[in-house]
């Protein structure tokens, strides 16, 4: 007889197909719906232009065509480059920011007709085109958003060099925080925001992604060691921001530390610690410094000035505006808020926006800034690296602060602080940096939504010691498809 060998049980790696899990279905990348939101923001803003035109003039601008066609083109090529730059990036990200463009450019027009000699629309339409051209360069240029954590450090020299260059020229309207050249001026702290942001993710990223050290008291000194570099330039942002008297973007920076510090460690008591520490700062400094002061004193009294008869001031006027726009507004080229001053374009273009169109545009507004961070928070909850989820929560949150505080402002919530609403207001640095935040969004959400992504490799980041392991920056667990 000839011995058979018994069979053997097939290794678990050869189950029957049939046994497997199916595939994931592959996710729509959007692409179309993309366009069609575009499209539509685009006649949103060609239609407000026309009917400013009609109520003020009584005919439709002359240019109304050329903008039209001018902002579709910058629009359409913002719209190539994430179709093949960034294909699965979610597909709201983009039309929301040209529309809150488009707005804000509709209402500095309207302005303008009421300033003849200060026309601001061509100057802000310029600036919309180098802000899409630097969001196409960003989208198309940044194909890994793991490697920015190589260049904390770096950016945060950075930051503070461009935080510090305004200090040499004159002040405008009691801050430092301008370089006026050959008749142009720009806004360096505007672009200290992005930099400080990913200086903070990377750092935070360290101790989010480090294993739990061992031993008595080693958690506190990790703890420690990784908060002393970023509580040093959180530090020296503020002072320098005190000295050139902006107290918002100091507010800005120190709100958005508190929301990556929260996200990073997950204790609450810290956010509370933060928020108390930003309320004690805010009350020293509006003691101590004249310019803040006064506005303080203009947000406890806004109507002094008609008791004294020196007449409304600038926030009394912004209340008169709200309250006449009601709930539906007065309509577009009707309303009055030209009467607030200098800053109507700037920090008061809110009031426009809530005369003319009342409560339901106010509303729609702050809905669209809505969908804006949480498309931003959701592109951070679907990365898996510590680094990238990190710095979406940090670029989410900037327009999210900025909204409130200027918002607030300008409603009479809290005293004004003189920063430029997003997307809306007047102020080419604050316009470009916006997209720039954009662009970086669309990035991360392209990695967060794109199947089937690979582990990331150690390599893609710098390495950084926290208790007793060394952990990737930007590496992270691996970032399984969803």
């Amino acid at each position: 007889m000839t011995a058979t060998a018994p069979p053997t049980d097939p290794a678990p790696s050869a189950a029957p197909a049939a046994d497997r899990p199916p595939p994931p279905p592959p996710r729509p990348r959007r692409r179309g719906a993309e366009l069609a939101l575009l499209t539509g923001a685009v006649l949103i803003s060609v239609c407000g232009y026309a009917v400013v035109g009609l109520t003020v003039r009584g005919a439709v601008p002359g240019g109304a065509a050329e903008y039209g066609a001018g902002l579709g083109a910058l629009a359409l090529v913002a719209h190539l480059a994430v179709r093949f730059g960034a294909p699965y990036a979610d597909p709201l990200l983009l039309p929301v920011a040209v529309l809150l463009n488009g707005l804000g450019l509709v209402l500095i027009f309207r302005l303008d007709l009421a300033t003849p000699g200060h026309r601001a629309a061509p100057a802000q339409l310029l600036w919309t085109a180098v802000g899409l051209t630097l969001f196409t360069a960003a989208v198309l240029l940044v194909r890994d958003h793991r490697r920015l954590a190589r260049y904390g450090p770096l950016c945060a020299a950075a930051a503070l060099v461009l935080m510090l260059a305004p200090l040499a020229f004159p002040a405008v309207n009691g801050a430092k925080i301008w370089i006026r050249l050959a008749g142009y001026s720009i806004q360096p702290g505007e672009f200290a925001k992005v930099l400080i942001t990913v200086f903070f993710a990377a750092r935070l990223a360290v101790h989010r992604a480090a294993p739990p050290p061992d031993g008595p008291g080693a958690a506190r000194r990790a703890a420690l060691r990784m908060l002393r570099p970023v509580t040093a330039v959180l530090l020296l942002t503020v002072a320098i921001l005190v000295l050139e008297r902006d107290l918002g973007t100091s507010l800005l920076y120190f709100c958005v530390f508190v929301v990556l510090l929260y996200v990073a460690t997950g204790r609450l008591g810290r956010l509370v610690l933060g928020l108390l520490l930003a309320g004690a700062g805010a009350s020293a400094v509006a003691a101590l410094e004249p310019h803040v002061h006064g506005r303080v004193a203009d947000w406890l009294h806004p109507f002094a000035g008609l008791a004294s008869g020196a007449g409304p001031g600038q926030l009394a006027q912004s209340l008169y505006a709200f309250g006449a726009g009601g709930l539906l507004g007065t309509g577009l080229g009707r309303g009055d808020s030209y009467l607030i001053g200098f800053a109507m374009k700037s920090d008061f273009l809110l009031a426009t926006f809530g005369e003319e169109l009342g409560l339901a545009g106010l509303t729609a507004l702050f809905l669209l800034y809505a969908i804006l961070v949480a498309r931003g928070f959701r592109a951070g909850l679907g990365l898996r690296d510590p680094f990238g989820g990190l710095l979406a929560v940090g670029l989410a949150s900037l327009p999210a602060v900025q909204v409130f505080v200027i918002a607030g402002g300008v409603m009479g919530l809290i005293p004004l602080t003189g920063m430029a609403l997003p997307f809306l207001a007047q102020g080419g640095s604050s316009l470009v940096t916006n997209w720039l935040v954009v662009a970086l969004l669309v990035r991360l959400s392209d990695r967060s939504r794109r199947p089937g992504r690979p582990a990331p490799d150690a390599a893609d980041g710098p390495r950084d010691t926290v208790g007793a392991g060394t952990v990737p920056v930007a590496g992270g667990a691996p970032e399984a498809g969803r």
